[in-house]
């Protein structure tokens, strides 16, 4: 019987076949401190208008030093289409501010620091992580949670992001985590989405463990 982490090899070249290029869809530009705000507006709205928001938030305040300053009402009116705005400005305001008192104005690139700053919770620092600091880190957001589990790692119905988490990271090396979890973002939509996925035909599925019908249902 084949092993998880043989099993979690094959999908990740399978994926890497279908998506050689895939990259963060956040336009964060390799910074940072761009990117822990992005994804912080990214909650309940699509990364296609976290990108046009993030144009003139990020003209008016490019820093961290910059939007420590920034009043909240400012930053409310720039990320109003984001939805969640109150929240969202008050803790990248107030993340801001931790970062130029306790950081120099420089994204931590730790795990326990990031975890500390308003508004961050694990997605969010294993996207950093992995994204600009390259150490890896599996983001187990709706795609990942949906399809690491239909591929027969643990256990579906739990929909668990921790578990998600420390079930895939032992299973992948650090250096191509985060390549697999953006990867993932693109299989689940085009291939294996939570209502209609496209079992009969799916590149993966000599690695499913629990494929569907030629109708896509589970």
């Amino acid at each position: 019987m084949i092993s998880p982490k043989s099993r979690a090899a094959a999908a990740a070249a399978a994926l890497e076949k279908l998506y050689p290029g895939a990259e963060c869809s956040l336009a964060h530009g390799g910074d940072p401190f761009r990117l822990l705000v992005m994804a912080r507006l990214s909650a309940q709205c699509t990364d296609e208008r976290v990108n046009i928001v993030s144009e003139e938030l990020f003209r008016r305040f490019p820093t961290a030093e910059a939007m420590a300053e920034a009043d909240v009402s400012e930053i409310e009116e720039l990320i109003r289409s984001c939805g969640l705005y109150h929240t969202k400005a008050q803790s990248i305001r107030d993340a801001s501010r931790i970062l130029v008192r306790d950081y120099g104005g420089r994204v931590p690139d730790t795990m326990e620091d990031l975890l500390a700053l308003p508004g961050v919770g694990r997605k969010i620092a294993n996207l950093v992580l992995g994204d600009v600091y390259g150490k890896g880190g599996i983001v187990a957001d709706t795609h990942c949670i949906r399809i690491c589990g239909r591929l027969g790692f643990y256990d579906e119905t739990k929909k668990d992001p921790l578990l998600t988490e420390r079930v895939m990271t032992p299973l992948l090396p650090p250096e191509v985590q985060s390549a697999f979890c953006h990867r993932i973002v693109l299989f689940g939509r085009e291939w294996c989405s939570a209502r209609a996925p496209r079992c009969a035909e799916c590149p993966l599925r000599g690695i499913c463990e629990t494929p569907g019908d030629a109708q896509g249902a589970f």
